[in-house]
């Protein structure tokens, strides 16, 4: 005796287990990767016009002051092009896959992925690493348990290797000549005031807990004697400190010397009357003039305490827990 054959309608088809929705998920991905390096062979990049798009974003002022960031390291200050930088370099020499992904998260920690994939030429960099769900502040560490700031940390530190990651497929010399036009940019393409961003650095500065008081050591001389070039470097400090790549002890530590002392981080000391070079990552060096001793018996009235317009802001009591 024969049996019925029973057709069962689309509708009413069983659910795809854990394990179909992952072969699903697989090949649609695979389908995606395979899309783009179709379109990347089809449409490759015009490097002459992908170059000039680059200079041009460089020009733009809210782009140069986020470009670059500095960090010490084993007594000297490396710089370079910071993940904004990097995102933009990337968009503009097209046909590059980019991006971080959470591939694990288990109680106190996350296992991360950042990557780059050039889908012109199969050059890739990827980086796998871990984050511990832990916050260091001044007080102590302390476990995170808000999504949200689980989320923040792990971007955090994903956005650091996505830099790098970004920064071994793009060439070096178009890099390079990036960070030139950018700190061409940040040092003489403002109508505003010298005195006027000095003033904006100080207080924006003051949001991370950096006091006046920090940034005039620092410098090793008053504020309203700060150079072009000095301002830049300012700049890189407050991106790096702002994108946690460094604490604020690392750049303004307690032994700082005060203005008598010499000049640290940026290459010469007040008071050598001599010239001094410093120097400019990925740029010429710049000459910078130390400022004369003065003789006994000339006036020192501008000497005495800064101008009002350099007063530090006040302290922001949310920042002694960060």
């Amino acid at each position: 005796m024969s049996k019925a054959l029973t057709i069962v309608p689309p509708e009413d088809e069983p659910r795809l287990g854990m394990g179909g929705e992952l072969a699903v998920a697989a090949s649609r991905a695979a389908q995606e990767v395979q899309a783009a390096v179709f379109m990347a062979k089809r449409f490759p990049r015009d490097e002459t016009r992908a170059f000039n798009s680059i200079m041009q974003s460089c020009k733009r002022a809210g782009l140069a002051e986020q470009a670059l960031y500095a960090y010490p390291k084993g007594g000297t200050t490396v710089t370079g092009p910071s993940i904004r930088m990097a995102e933009v370099l990337a968009r503009a020499w097209g046909n590059i896959d980019f991006g971080i992904k959470e591939l694990d998260q288990q109680e106190g920690e996350s296992s991360m992925m950042a990557y780059a994939w050039d889908l012109e030429t199969n050059a890739r960099q990827t980086k796998v690493f871990t984050v511990r769900h832990i916050r260091h502040t001044r007080k102590g560490q302390y476990a995170l348990t808000d999504p949200r700031e689980i989320y923040e940390m792990t971007a955090n530190q994903g956005a650091r290797r996505l830099r790098a990651c970004i920064l071994g497929i793009i060439p070096g010399d178009i890099t390079e000549a990036a960070v030139q036009a950018c700190e061409k940019t940040m040092a003489g393409k403002s109508s505003e005031p010298i005195a006027d961003r000095i003033r904006k650095m100080v207080v924006a500065f003051g949001e991370l807990a950096v006091t006046q008081e920090m940034v005039v050591k620092r410098l090793g001389h008053k504020l309203d004697r700060t150079s072009e070039t000095e301002l830049v470097g300012l700049r890189k400090v407050y991106l790096s400190l702002k994108d946690n790549m460094a604490s604020v002890e690392t750049f303004f530590p307690p032994d700082l010397p005060d203005t008598n002392g010499k000049k640290r981080g940026f290459g010469f000391n007040v008071n050598n009357t001599q010239a001094a070079t410093v120097t400019v990552p990925y740029g010429p060096s710049v000459e910078a003039t130390a400022p004369p001793e003065r003789q006994p018996g000339e006036d020192r009235e501008e000497d005495e305490t800064p101008s009002e317009m350099f007063q530090p802001p006040p302290a922001d009591p949310r920042s002694e827990g960060m």
